[in-house]
């Protein structure tokens, strides 16, 4: 009995062990192709880009077109254009300052031009309004854009009044020169020389008060130009 029962547990083992081989071949040559033909590993590579903006050209000067008479009056108008680029993404905004609170003067101060005040304050004036005679002389400035999406919708206007719509028509939409920085463009993508004209303007009534003695008057603005986040 013994050796039967031995007999029967070494051929259940050879069985087994056959079993294990058979599927382990068989499991070999199913993945086999995968495992010793062909692989695939994916990777990526990552480079950060910075944002950066220039001006790739800007007007150091204005000279204002034209000389006014000092006791008649008149106007004159000059013009100061900047291009700027910029890669980033969001694009950037520029702003306009100017460095004393009466922009415009003479000597320092000595004698100075007011600035031109807008009927509701921090709104430009779609018109400019010339004073009569005997009231003071004015200067302020409005803004152009190559692209007039690009225009701070304080300097859009609807036909009728700034601050609204989204038409931009030249000679409208007239400000005041402040310390405060103003916006006057809001790009919202990047741009490749994108071109902002500012158009200023000085005008003199008949016999103007405060008087103006003759001389250069200067008023020294910054355009500043910062990348959106």
């Amino acid at each position: 009995m013994n050796q039967i029962h031995l007999l029967n547990t070494v051929q259940s083992a050879f069985v087994a062990a056959f079993l294990i081989l058979t599927l382990a071949v068989g499991t070999f040559f199913t993945f086999e192709p995968s495992v010793g033909r062909a692989i695939t590993s994916n990777f990526t590579v990552t480079q950060q880009i910075t944002n950066e903006i220039s001006f790739i050209a800007t007007t150091s000067a204005t000279t204002m077109v034209g000389t006014i008479a000092g006791l008649t009056g008149g106007y004159a108008t000059g013009t100061n254009v900047t291009v700027v680029t910029t890669n980033n993404s969001t694009g950037y905004n520029m702003t306009l300052s100017f460095s004393s609170s009466t922009a415009m003067n003479r000597n320092n101060g000595e004698s100075f031009i007011n600035n031109y005040p807008p009927a509701t304050a921090n709104v430009p004036d779609y018109s400019w309004i010339d004073n009569s005679t005997g009231q003071a002389a004015e200067f302020g400035y409005t803004v152009a854009a190559s692209t007039s999406s690009q225009i701070d919708p304080s300097f859009m206007n609807n036909t009728t009044i700034c601050g609204a719509g989204a038409t931009e028509t030249a000679d409208r939409c007239w400000m005041n020169p402040s310390t405060t920085p103003e916006t006057i463009i809001n790009a919202a993508t990047s741009v490749v020389s994108a071109t902002t004209t500012i158009k200023f303007k000085v005008a003199v009534p008949n016999s103007p008060s405060p008087s103006l003695p003759s001389g250069f008057y200067t008023a020294t603005g910054t355009l500043t130009a910062v990348t959106n986040p």
